[in-house]
């Protein structure tokens, strides 16, 4: 199992646009992939899942990654969070 912590940094949180490039990027892999905030966690598959967190600037949030493909899913996952200036 990969898993890392971020702290989302842009502004007005994470919200539709940045959500649907989140769930494309996890979705090329098979690995099970989750998103825990708050005590909650969900699909990073599923847009309505993370629409469903409310992640605004500042949130601290938990990427899990498990399967045969887990470490360059956990890669890519924080390359585009990275390049999109979404978290740190």
């Amino acid at each position: 199992m990969e898993e890392k912590t971020y702290k989302i940094i842009e502004e007005s949180g994470i919200h539709a646009r940045p959500a649907s490039l989140i769930v494309k990027e996890a979705s090329k892999f098979s690995s099970n992939i989750e998103l825990e905030y708050n005590g909650k966690s969900v699909n990073l598959k599923s847009i309505m899942g993370i629409m469903g967190l409310g992640l605004s600037k500042n949130a601290e949030v938990v990427i899990k990654v498990d399967g045969s493909d887990e470490k360059e899913a956990i890669q890519a996952l924080d390359e585009l969070l990275q390049k999109e200036g979404l978290a740190e």
